[in-house]
């Protein structure tokens, strides 16, 4: 069960619209800012991935949720920051993966290529599990630039 306590970032480009918006309704009482986009209408993803990215970042965010239709222009976005680890994550092993093994701190949900109940098994795996650090946490420390 997601913590309702957590505070989480989320934006979506105008292919990832409708799996936001579903999510925003799904979450739990939790924290939550929506960052965009509001409509279908083409949009530009690093204009909501950057303010997401941001959030999470400085600590505002506990972590952060982007979708759009192949994940990977808001995970390239995304992980231009330096405290940030954005995953694409199309399965819920790689959500749990990515949290497990390299403190992933935003999720990047591919819409075109997944199910809505998917992305939402997807969302609740990431936000649930726990980094394991150990020998994980050196190799996350030796990320940064």
């Amino acid at each position: 069960m997601i913590n309702t306590e957590i505070k989480i970032a989320i934006g979506s480009d105008h292919a990832g619209f409708s799996y936001k918006q579903a999510l925003l309704e799904w979450l739990p009482n939790a924290t939550i800012k929506d960052f965009g986009t509001y409509s279908t209408d083409s949009t530009d993803y690093p204009d909501f991935a950057h303010p997401v990215a941001s959030a999470v970042e400085s600590g505002e965010f506990d972590f952060g949720i982007l979708v759009c239709g192949s994940a990977n222009g808001v995970a390239i976005t995304a992980n231009k920051h330096q405290g940030i680890r954005a995953a694409i994550c199309w399965q819920q092993e790689l959500a749990s993966l990515a949290r497990q093994h390299n403190n992933a701190n935003i999720v990047c949900i591919p819409e075109r290529f997944i199910s809505l109940d998917e992305a939402k098994a997807i969302v609740e795996t990431f936000l649930t599990t726990d980094f394991e650090g150990g020998r994980h946490a050196n190799r996350v420390n030796k990320m940064s630039c």
